[in-house]
């Protein structure tokens, strides 16, 4: 099971810098795979190019570009860079967004976004496989004039969707190669998001889809601090509908209550619950909480489970 971590530079003096340096010290202790969060700061398909340039070996990924604002053109252009820059090791993750971000920051209307993201997904999994595209949906237009591919990425690049809900769940079963869900714990995706998924890929005739659980937790002596902390920092996501559903199918009302906070033996159990309810990857983000050495601690678990 690939264990990984969200790296998170971006109070650093210079975020490129500090990025390469956390994911040197992801890799020493054994994890697999680094991830980059997509808002209005840092390019993250740059940054995961950057990064997996830097340290062989680390799978590198973006978790999640919003599918709003973009274009399957570019954003094939830059998976593609990176997927050449890293030899194979980059994974794309692309997400619907929120109406706050979309229409505040981008003065676009959130308006059919399931739409939008299998029209996506179509021309985008076009652009990666093939170099060309010749799509015309109701949303969007990808038409390659000219080829599009860059060379170093041939074999593609690897397209998921942080996708919860029925309907995403659906067109990601349908069109991607997996799903990057987070705060969903155990209890939802077993009962509730990896059926779907499956029975998606299924109709489809795809392949078995990865679940790459994006799990918010930390190693920590100081348990109630730090999930009060957390409650303050999730609050967020208790306002977008996806995600309080989710946390409710898990068994919590607030985000932070499906937080994974605790000693190494209460964590490394709840990465195992994970596993067990089918997820095939685990992505820790959130480490940095409480403090530089309940980060390396929790890293060093995370190592050790991986290597088992």
């Amino acid at each position: 099971m690939t264990v990984g971590v969200a790296l998170n530079a971006s109070d650093a003096r210079n975020q490129v810098d500090a990025s390469v340096e956390l994911a040197r010290e992801a890799a020493d202790a054994g994890l697999g795979s680094a991830w980059f969060g997509q808002t209005f700061g840092a390019d993250s398909p740059q940054l995961a190019a950057l990064v997996g340039r830097e340290v062989p070996g680390l799978q590198v990924g973006t978790s999640a570009i919003p599918v709003f604002g973009r274009h399957p053109l570019l954003v094939s252009s830059q998976a593609q860079t990176a997927q050449a820059a890293t030899h194979g090791r980059y994974h794309l993750g692309l997400a619907l967004g929120t109406k706050l971000l979309t229409e505040g920051g981008f003065g676009l209307p959130f308006e059919r976004p399931i739409a939008r993201l299998r029209e996506f997904l179509t021309a985008l999994r076009q652009l990666t496989q093939t170099g060309t595209a010749d799509f015309r949906g109701e949303l969007l237009t990808a038409v390659t004039p000219v080829p599009a591919r860059v060379p170093g990425a041939e074999a593609g690049v690897p397209l998921l969707v942080a996708a919860m809900g029925p309907q995403s769940l659906r067109v990601s079963g349908e069109l991607a190669d997996g799903i990057l869900p987070y705060l969903a714990g155990p209890r939802a995706l077993e009962t509730h998001i990896v059926p779907a998924l499956t029975a998606a890929a299924q109709a489809a005739g795809r392949p078995a889809p990865r679940v790459v659980a994006l799990v918010h937790g930390v190693v920590t002596d100081d348990v109630e601090a730090v999930r009060e902390k957390a409650t303050g920092q999730l609050a967020f996501y208790e306002q977008i509908p996806s995600y309080a559903r989710v946390i409710e199918q898990s068994g919590g009302r607030r985000a932070s209550d499906v937080a994974v906070i605790g000693d190494e033996k209460t964590v490394a159990a709840e990465v195992r619950r994970y596993r067990d309810a089918g997820a095939t990857e685990v992505v820790f983000a959130g480490t940095e909480i409480a403090g530089e050495d309940d980060r390396r601690r929790t890293w060093t678990l995370l190592g050790d489970l991986a290597a088992t």
